[in-house]
């Protein structure tokens, strides 16, 4: 579904991510995580076509990411939601369709909405919703495009601790339903290990992958997943491989 074959991209002198090689398999949940700086966001945009490589090339479904663009078959969502102001949550679910020229479905929009816990808050605008409904928003908003890939850049940043968790569930619950191709950056290693089923670990100077962990867990997964022994073991692996990569890291820029 998704390939990468020998991605770099470098700006100026400096090089974000460097010899990326890496296959997503239809369907698969994959997480990126990494320490700041380390190429993530920038990995994700040049999946998405927002990015072009300096060398390399990606295909989605055989395409450029132009084409997949073009074809309406990439959603993203970013860590600040991006939703239109003046626009009510159900306007802004059936922007995205109606700005791709592709018939918008209310009821379809509804749905994503109630299964969102969004029911009564259609009429709402972003002003009048919290935080964690504002992504909930843009999530349904990604969903109802219909797009094959979700490309998601730390979505939940900006939320506590709890809204964080609770969306996580609906999320991978939503995944199980639609099961679209979904790539997740984000900066907690909990998340990447609850949301995946295959989780990826960065490295920078420059940025390239260190790991990639097959996530060995339940599902439906819920939040007793957050005390269970198999997760925090697969915690405890993803963050020692963390700390072991920026000890490496730190002691080549002494040298």
């Amino acid at each position: 579904m998704i390939d990468l074959e020998n991605v770099t991209v470098t700006f100026d002198e400096f090089t974000a991510v460097a010899d990326i090689d890496l296959r997503i398999d239809e369907g698969e949940f994959v997480t990126v995580v990494g320490p700041s700086g380390c190429g993530k966001t920038t990995l994700l945009r040049t999946i998405g076509g927002l990015q072009e490589p300096t060398a390399g090339r990606v295909r989605i479904d055989g395409r450029s990411p132009a084409a997949a663009q073009a074809a309406a078959d990439l959603g993203f969502v970013f860590q600040r939601h991006t939703l239109l102001p003046w626009k009510t949550a159900l306007e802004n679910v059936t922007f995205l369709r109606k700005l791709a020229d592709q018939p918008a479905n209310e009821g379809d929009a509804r749905a994503l909405l109630r299964s969102m816990g969004l029911e009564g808050f259609e009429d709402a605008r972003p002003a009048e919703l919290s935080g964690g409904m504002r992504q909930r928003v843009a999530i349904a908003r990604a969903l109802h495009l219909g797009a094959d890939v979700l490309l998601m850049d730390e979505p939940f940043g900006e939320l506590d601790e709890i809204t964080r968790d609770e969306l996580g569930v609906e999320i991978r619950d939503l995944w199980r339903r639609e099961r679209k191709t979904v790539v997740f950056v984000t900066h907690s290693v909990p998340e990447a290990v609850f949301l995946a089923d295959r989780c990826l670990v960065m490295r920078d100077r420059p940025g390239r992958l260190e790991a990639a962990f097959e996530i060995d867990l339940p599902d439906p997964r819920d939040a007793s997943v957050f005390g269970s022994r198999a997760f925090q073991e697969q915690v405890a692996q993803v963050r020692e491989t963390l700390h072991e990569s920026y000890e490496a890291d730190a002691r080549a820029s002494d040298d």
